[in-house]
């Protein structure tokens, strides 16, 4: 059992925060910046399909559910290193 002490709490928050920052440039990154480069990323294919148009109907939104239980996965795993998830 891992005593919740002030210093426990910061660091907690020190790897949450720093997980979510993580997870927030992924998301802008699959969000924007593939779609803004849609033209260029166009001159390739992927199962014959150009990879702008590809990323932008299938591919991000794919990202996107992987990243939400990567994310509660990795996040669950912080929360019991700390003593804090739901269970304990």
């Amino acid at each position: 059992m891992v005593t919740i002490t002030a210093a426990n709490r910061e660091a907690h928050w020190a790897r949450t925060r720093n997980l979510m920052i993580i997870h927030l440039v992924i998301w802008f990154v699959f969000s924007y910046l593939v779609h803004w480069f849609a033209p260029q990323l166009n001159q390739f294919t992927f199962l014959k399909f150009p990879v702008g148009f590809y990323m932008a109907a299938q591919g991000s939104l794919v990202v996107f559910v992987v990243q939400l239980f990567v994310f509660a996965k990795q996040q669950d795993n912080i929360d019991r290193q700390f003593g804090v998830a739901e269970t304990d």
